[in-house]
């Protein structure tokens, strides 16, 4: 069974980020989520644009970008240019007056385009907005901070998204509070990847490439 698995580079250990980058690369990982955060749509500072630059420059692997602004139509230029073809950024579309109008940029640049839904957002209200995404990005907590509980009622989210996969063809991704059992009950359904932090990657005794090999060798 393919899935992807993605590292949440806030959770890194940022005292030598060349060092995780190039850990989570061999043991592993398909590629590197980036959480930008500016303090106004979300509650806290998360990562920058010098940090995405600083960890593209260090992995061929794909870029996933999470930005989680106010407006991203002001500044979406300076992360699609810091990118390269294969790499994907996430907009929350409450974020945007218009948003696909800021999706057709990503676009337009050669980025792969993406929405990000907050728990408390319906499939209803962004339904429209998955005939032109690629990827959606479904949040199991509250955006801005890591290790929160799972909100149980976001279930009905991935059963909503995952009944109207194949017909907008589009890709879904778990990000938040992400476990081995939700790996386990949401990989065999179709959710095609999980993003990976403090509750199953980060700061944990094991290497990064065992936890990482124990995960795709689980059994289904």
């Amino acid at each position: 069974m393919a899935f992807e698995l993605m590292a949440s580079m806030m959770c890194a250990d940022y005292r030598n980020l060349e060092k995780e980058v190039k850990a989570l690369e061999k043991g592993g990982i398909d590629s590197f989520h980036i959480d930008i955060m500016d303090g106004r749509y979300v509650p806290n500072f998360a990562m920058s644009l010098n940090d995405l630059k600083c960890i593209r420059s260090l992995t061929q692997k794909p870029l996933d970008v999470h930005l989680m602004v106010e407006h991203p139509i002001n500044t979406i230029d300076l992360f699609t240019h810091s990118l390269k073809k294969g790499d994907t950024i996430y907009i929350h579309p409450e974020a945007e007056y218009h948003p696909s109008t800021t999706l057709q940029r990503i676009i337009d640049a050669g980025i792969t385009p993406g929405i990000a839904i907050n728990p408390g957002t319906s499939i209803e209200e962004v339904k429209m907005l998955l005939r032109i995404v690629k990827k959606v990005l479904v949040m199991s907590v509250n955006p801005g901070n890591a290790s929160q509980m799972f909100l149980p009622y976001v279930r009905e989210k991935y059963d909503e998204l995952l009944a109207v996969k194949d017909l907008m063809d589009i890709k879904i991704y778990w990000d938040g509070a992400c476990g081995a059992d939700k790996i386990k009950e949401y990989a065999p359904l179709g959710v095609n990847g999980f993003v990976l932090g403090t509750t199953l990657l980060f700061g944990k005794k094991t290497s990064y490439g065992d936890t990482l090999k124990k995960i795709r060798e689980m059994r289904f």
